[in-house]
């Protein structure tokens, strides 16, 4: 279970060097807006959102089974991580995720990085599609900027009351969301390899300070952003508390180590490498030690951004560490600029993540498989959305091994990694 970095610094060169840090830079203005963005729709504070990203994301680098991993906040935790607030406040998450890093330090030690290809593809996809769904919901508020009272955390709770805040829309708010929207695209289609991200959210936020739009910002609601990395702390721990918790850590490091082994396995494909599985099991279970000790939201690895780091020339973990420093850097010198993000241009942001994560070009291929597996994506996506994301993955997980024992005489087929 050697880290890969060690690996990869026997035959390190300066050329190597310089590519490794055009790339984490790169990835850093990817992820710095990311970060933000997918904290506040957590339900957390912007500044969880940063902090993930640099003490996760340096530890995963640092310690993985994979060259070319970018570790951080991911879209796929919005929904665990704002229940757990909502149900257990934040001491409550931060616990959880202390406890879901545990766990996977123990499954890393006991080689338990290969058993991710047990999990059924209907299972994972109707899981992801179903996230999207939700994280979709929770920013239409936003991108419309409508007032309402507290929002329901239940999705049709949720839609009926944004549907009865209608009349406050904010066209001013509507027409950054959109706008940046249309120029995420726009530069991912016609400049794949720069970090259009940044641009689009930052023009839309600054066409809110320049025109003085009467539209909600990250300072308006949350406040100015530190500018220094809190000082390490162990959160108040009791047995009734950890039983309490249990639950949440066992779903956060179940979706932490799928999260991560599928980017992985995205990035070989890339690169043409191979990641040591429970080497990055291990590091994801110290990271998001790490990232909790420190008061961050669940770190895992980080599909596109990896996806970036590889297109942008990353070729070892050393780019990871200087995303990393990177944002550590902007954090410490340019703190108050962030208080500008406007919100509608943040929602913007998570609705094209969301929609990414769902896989579009992907859903006729759904409905070429077998009817139980179409079945069983169903379930998992009317679980995920209107029940608990808990049942769900019980529930997909139980059923999909219970299909694969009954074509046991079948040989299974191969692992579509999902592109996420």
């Amino acid at each position: 279970m050697t880290p890969k970095l060690w690996t990869t610094l026997q035959t390190y060169d300066r050329d190597q060097g310089v590519r490794d840090v055009i790339a984490g830079v790169t990835v850093a203005m990817v992820a710095l807006p990311l970060s933000i963005a997918i904290a506040v729709a957590s339900g957390a504070g912007p500044e969880t959102g940063l902090i993930t990203a640099i003490v996760g994301g340096f530890l995963i680098s640092l310690l993985g089974g994979s060259r070319v991993q970018i570790g951080g906040p991911t879209g796929a935790f919005i929904v665990v991580v704002f229940g757990v607030i909502v149900q257990f406040g934040y001491d409550g998450l931060v616990i959880a995720t202390l406890m879901a890093g545990a766990i996977m330090v123990v499954a890393g030690l006991l080689r338990a990085g290969s058993l991710v290809a047990y999990v059924p593809e209907p299972v994972v996809n109707g899981f992801t599609i179903g996230i999207a769904i939700i994280i979709g919901a929770s920013q239409l508020k936003d991108l419309f900027g409508l007032t309402t009272g507290p929002v329901p955390a239940e999705f049709i709770g949720k839609l009926e009351a944004l549907w009865a805040a209608r009349r406050s829309l904010n066209a001013a708010a509507l027409g950054i969301g959109v706008g940046t929207m249309v120029l995420i695209v726009g530069l991912r289609r016609l400049f794949p390899r720069f970090p259009g991200l940044i641009v689009a959210v930052g023009l839309g936020s600054g066409i809110v300070a320049l025109g003085a739009l009467p539209v909600d910002t990250l300072y308006g609601r949350f406040g100015a952003l530190p500018s220094t990395l809190p000082w390490p702390a162990l959160p108040a721990l009791s047995y009734a508390r950890m039983v309490e918790l249990l639950p949440s850590a066992l779903v956060i490091a179940f979706l932490a180590s799928i999260e991560s082994l599928l980017s992985a396995m995205v990035a070989d494909r890339m690169m043409g490498g191979k990641h040591r599985p429970n080497a990055e099991i291990l590091a994801q279970g110290v990271a998001n030690i790490g990232s909790a000790l420190f008061g961050g939201l669940p770190a895992t690895g980080a599909i596109a951004r990896t996806a970036t780091n590889v297109n942008a020339g990353g070729r070892t973990p050393v780019a990871g560490l200087v995303h990393a420093v990177t944002i550590l850097g902007v954090m410490l010198l340019a703190a108050p600029l962030a208080g500008y993000l406007a919100m509608p241009a943040l929602a913007g942001l998570l609705l094209i993540t969301a929609w990414n994560m769902s896989e579009p070009h992907k859903w006729r291929g759904y409905m070429a498989t077998p009817l139980a597996d179409r079945a069983l994506l169903l379930l998992t996506i009317v679980l995920t959305v209107f029940a608990d994301l808990t049942v769900a993955i019980g529930v997909g997980v139980a059923l999909g091994l219970a299909l694969r024992l009954r074509r046991k005489r079948v040989a299974p087929e191969a692992w579509d990694t999902p592109d996420r």
